[in-house]
């Protein structure tokens, strides 16, 4: 049962455009430490607030949750007992995989399993729309019904933030260059400009000439949208929107196999939470500050427990301490 301070903790985030999952614990075999119905928080950092379970099922709860964000597909997460070297899965602890369900074996657990089931939140996407035309308020009004965030500035406001889907630029000649560096340089998944081929080849060399690199400027959509012969502002704004929904699904797919394959070991980037293996016990867990790591040979290894980790540095005295 969710309690009134975990209800309360998830409309703060909602509200703060937070991506987080509502982990729910829907069936628990005794021996465990935790109760069906209990609820936690996992932020897209990999800290959890609530309880779930102890500290083992947490790493797989906060490791598969992350996944979760990433693909934005709700996961049912099995949690069972370690079964012995002859039954587990030699690449890790996923043991089993299909439509909507991972099962796991838990090394740590001495008995029980806890069935959790793992909902992501995640706020609209941002898209950010330049010029007061009406093909721009197509996008605006338009963009709402599709689930997104639709956000109209001025070109010289442009401010790509963490998140952002997209950049559409329907300006007519206003502030046009500025917010179109802006969206390439900030890496945004899709930057389109409302333009006639004719004029949008000269910005794209005023672009080049200004020292964007072709690399970017071969991400520009223009004209922007998918060709559907469309002539209305409303039937342009639809075949942009389509183009920006296509981008995102794709983006999304490729995210979740991006972060599906854990690692063993590697740098972490910070914005992107990744998997690890613990070289120890072979459990996956999620590369992130709040889990017990050891630097070793230029790399960050990571551990379920404070216990693997100090295993893995008893093993590794002989060629000496971390880096």
């Amino acid at each position: 049962m969710i309690t009134a301070a975990i209800w309360r903790r998830a409309r703060q985030l909602a509200d703060q455009d937070t991506a987080f999952v509502t982990a729910t614990v829907v069936r628990v075999q005794r021996p465990t430490s935790v109760e069906a119905g209990s609820v936690a928080l996992v932020l897209d950092d990999g800290s959890i607030e609530g309880f779930v379970g102890g500290v083992c099922t947490e790493h797989s709860v906060r490791a598969y949750s992350l996944q979760a964000i990433a693909s934005g597909e709700p996961l049912l997460l099995r949690v069972l007992p370690f079964a012995g070297e002859a039954d587990a899965d030699p690449a890790g602890e996923e043991v089993g995989r299909e439509d909507g369900v991972v099962t796991v074996q838990n090394p740590c657990l001495s008995g029980g399993a806890v069935e959790i089931f793992l909902e992501p939140v995640l706020p609209a996407p941002r898209v950010l729309v330049v010029g007061e035309t009406p093909i721009a308020g197509a996008v605006l009004r338009i963009g709402g019904e599709l689930g997104l965030d639709v956000v109209g500035v001025g070109g010289d406001e442009v401010q790509p933030r963490r998140g952002d889907l997209a950049l559409v630029v329907a300006a007519h000649g206003r502030d046009e260059l500025q917010a179109l560096r802006r969206g390439l340089e900030a890496g945004l998944p899709y930057v389109g400009l409302v333009a006639s081929t004719k004029r949008g080849t000269a910005l794209v060399a005023e672009l080049r000439g200004d020292g964007v690199p072709d690399e970017l400027l071969g991400r520009l959509d223009v004209p922007a949208g998918i060709d559907i012969g469309a002539r209305t502002p409303a039937e342009i704004a639809l075949s942009i929107l389509a183009r920006v929904v296509a981008v995102r699904r794709d983006e999304g797919a490729a995210a979740a196999d991006r972060r599906r394959p854990p690692v063993a070991a590697g740098a972490r980037d910070p914005e992107e939470p990744q998997l690890a293996v613990d070289p120890i016990c072979g459990m996956t867990v999620a590369a992130v500050p709040s889990t017990p790591s050891f630097r070793y040979e230029g790399q960050t290894v990571y551990f379920c427990c404070e216990g693997c980790r100090t295993a893995f540095v008893a093993q590794h005295e002989h060629a000496g301490v971390g880096d």
